[in-house]
């Protein structure tokens, strides 16, 4: 018995030779991912799978949480992964560390990442979407210039709206050189003048169509001023000029439509127009020939006369009371004029000019006078106070002999201020004199 193992022996056993091969530590494989789902923990659970296997896989939330992108069923990828066994069920399963789409998918990854960017900047805004013109002049159609798109284009803009002239521009829209030919079109159908340009191919896949999805083409049809329809692919295909675009068509056969009035349509509605005014003017026509019939029975319309009669007498009463407060207004004017005239007597008039002029005179002669007076009484108030001054002045008392004695720059006016030896300053009328106390004679004491 004991050269049987248990199963968790053997299972232990099997992980250990798994988890001991090097070569099972890091294996890169491709499949689909099926049977997926994401565990309330944030774990991973799925299958993948090809045409003929099956393994079972898991991925840890620190893993996944660096995904960039959201795995779904039926997604093709690319996993790193180490190979072991999970040892409750003995089943070989993969613990993935990294996952990537494979092929179409990192298209669709790309394609969802620059169209979050665009979005975020605010190119797909409906603010920026110009009208498209109800009835247009000219229409650029840029698309190949062969295929089932520029003949479904022609077709149904001549069938709806023949008015219309098409300016057909041949463009690359498929392979490397697709890209730069679609932004120079598009540039160059802008200043055309035409009132709505079509941009448009027909269906296929995602790497087809993947011109259209190019930012520089996006920011192209985003800088045109010419409204623009995106008719690119079948109706199941999206494109990110679709969504810049001003109008987004399912197919190109719609992007005529939505770009031209139908010329049926328009006849039909020309008709009803039409009957709808013919009707509107003879309604007019039958109100007006009423009122008319209406107006021309009323009395006065029958005696003529009767409208102006009274107007003209009272034309006549309203002259005559004006010609009335004419004559009055003159006659008071006079008598005012009158009044004035008597107020305003020439000869009185000249009479108190002379007498204002001599009063004048007079009082002219008087202010002369009584300034003169006032002149010499000031220069002689001036000339004694001049003389006060300089008889009262330090330089006419020196004349006579006397001496401003100085010290320290402060003139010396009692004896109370000086001491022996001290300097002094004896300023004369024709210099001065500067000398040294020997002594002091108060007349009270000595110093």
């Amino acid at each position: 018995m004991s050269d049987y193992l248990s199963v968790t022996a053997l299972t232990k056993y099997i992980k250990y030779k798994f988890d001991q091969d090097p070569h099972l530590q890091s294996v890169l494989l491709k499949g689909e991912l099926s049977n997926f789902k994401k565990h309330s923990s944030g774990h991973l659970y799925f299958n993948l799978k090809d045409k003929n296997s099956v393994v079972n896989a898991m991925m840890f939330k620190a893993q996944a949480n660096k995904l960039d992108f959201e795995p779904k069923e039926g997604d093709e990828v690319l996993i790193e992964a180490r190979v072991s066994v999970y040892e409750r069920r003995g089943n070989y399963q993969i613990y993935v560390s990294k996952m990537h789409l494979d092929g179409i998918g990192n298209l669709y990854q790309k394609l969802e990442a620059l169209k979050k960017e665009l979005k975020k900047q605010g190119l797909f805004d409906e603010i920026h979407k110009k009208p498209i013109p109800k009835f247009p002049q000219k229409i650029a159609v840029l698309t190949a210039s062969t295929g089932a798109a520029i003949r479904d284009i022609h077709s149904t803009i001549n069938s709806r709206y023949p008015l219309v002239e098409q300016i057909q521009i041949s463009t690359l829209v498929q392979g490397e050189q697709a890209k730069n030919d679609i932004i120079e079109k598009i540039k160059y159908a802008d200043t055309l003048g035409a009132d709505v340009i079509i941009v448009g191919r027909g269906g296929g896949s995602i790497e087809d169509l993947w011109n259209f999805n190019e930012e520089e083409v996006v920011r192209a049809i985003f800088k045109a001023e010419t409204p623009i329809i995106s008719a690119v692919g079948h109706e199941t295909d999206f494109t990110l000029s679709d969504f810049v675009a001003d109008v987004r068509a399912a197919t190109p056969t719609q992007a005529a439509v939505m770009a031209t009035p139908d010329q049926v349509e328009l006849s039909q509605y020309i008709k009803q127009m039409e009957l709808h005014l013919s009707r509107q003017i003879f309604q007019i026509i039958n109100n007006k020939k009423k009122h008319l019939e209406h107006v021309s029975s009323y009395y006065k319309f029958k005696q003529p006369s009767l409208l102006y009669d009274q107007q003209i007498q009272r034309r006549d009463d309203l002259e005559r009371q004006m010609n009335l407060s004419i004559k009055a207004k003159l006659e008071r004017s006079q008598q005012q004029l009158q009044l004035l005239a008597n107020r305003l007597n020439l000869r009185d008039l000249k009479q108190q000019t002379l007498q204002g002029m001599q009063t004048r005179l007079q009082l002219h002669e008087s202010l002369n006078k009584s300034i003169t007076n006032v002149l010499k009484n000031s220069k002689k108030q001036l000339s004694q106070r001049v003389e006060t001054l300089n008889n009262l002045s330090p330089s006419n008392t020196m004349l006579r002999g006397y001496t401003i004695v100085n010290k320290e720059d402060q003139v010396v006016t009692s004896t109370q201020s000086l001491k022996t030896n001290d300097e002094i300053n004896l300023q004369m009328k024709d210099g001065t004199v500067d000398a040294i106390v020997k002594k002091v004679r108060c007349n009270d004491n000595e110093q």
